[in-house]
């Protein structure tokens, strides 16, 4: 367990900017140059394209609002966390991601899943 870096503030501004044009001071604050963000349905590298990503999502949801759920685990620069997407209250996803951070307290990867874990499978 871990107090909260202050790049996940910086993240969560940055998916929540509803303002398109100044989402990229959010990612210059928290994304280091060469992130690598992969979830079910985006595959970026880069700060540039990481960017990009965000202003398509916003532009798909403009009145969504993301929080993190759940407390911080986290171990070697690495940490899990979980989240949720609304729109007027109501949940329209939720999910966890996995991040890394460098030496300097910048996300530099994110693996991000949908939905809850599938039961296990008894053979």
């Amino acid at each position: 367990m871990s107090s909260t870096p202050d790049a996940f503030a910086f993240l969560l501004d940055a998916w929540n900017e509803r303002d398109l044009d100044n989402i990229r001071s959010h990612v210059d604050r928290c994304i280091a140059e060469n992130i690598v963000f992969a979830d079910p349905t985006n595959f970026v590298h880069g700060r540039d394209e990481f960017t990009e990503m965000i202003r398509r999502y916003r532009q798909k949801y403009p009145e969504s609002d993301i929080k993190r759920t759940s407390g911080l685990d986290s171990h070697n620069n690495r940490y899990r966390y979980s989240w949720e997407i609304y729109i007027g209250g109501v949940t329209l996803i939720k999910g966890f991601d996995f991040v890394q951070l460098n030496d300097n307290g910048l996300v530099e990867r994110v693996d991000g899943f949908f939905g809850d874990l599938p039961p296990l499978e008894i053979a």
